[in-house]
């Protein structure tokens, strides 16, 4: 998200750009309809990992205490990158799969409406 400056000509110096993570990169990742995570998790990762190795290394630890998550459907599962529907390639890396710094990562899990169904 961009910011406006209050005085004309003011430059600062990000302090959140890919240098400063010493070899991660931030990626955000929610879960649709799931509101028993408010906001989506922002969490540093390396770029080499394996989309699949987050799959199958990252989500539980992140999602696995939903009572949904052990039910859902990896075959059916459908992912947006930065706001845009994509298949991802499981044996590929995060940035391989288009997944840079401060990307954005959301699933979708169709027949799974969040907690009890309380999704909108």
């Amino acid at each position: 998200m961009s910011t406006k400056a209050i005085r004309p000509g003011y430059h600062g110096d990000m302090k959140d750009t890919a240098d400063k993570f010493h070899g991660q990169q931030i990626l955000n990742i929610g879960w649709d309809q799931h509101l028993m995570y408010a906001t989506p998790m922002c969490i540093p990762v390396p770029p080499g990992m394996p989309f699949g190795a987050l799959v199958e290394q990252v989500l539980p630890g992140l999602f696995g205490q939903h009572p949904d998550f052990a039910r859902i459907d990896w075959s059916a599962v459908q992912w947006m990158r930065s706001g845009e529907a994509f298949s991802p390639q499981m044996d590929r890396s995060l940035a391989d799969n288009g997944l840079g710094h401060k990307a954005s990562l959301r699933l979708r899990t169709p027949g799974l409406d969040g907690l009890a169904g309380a999704a909108f």
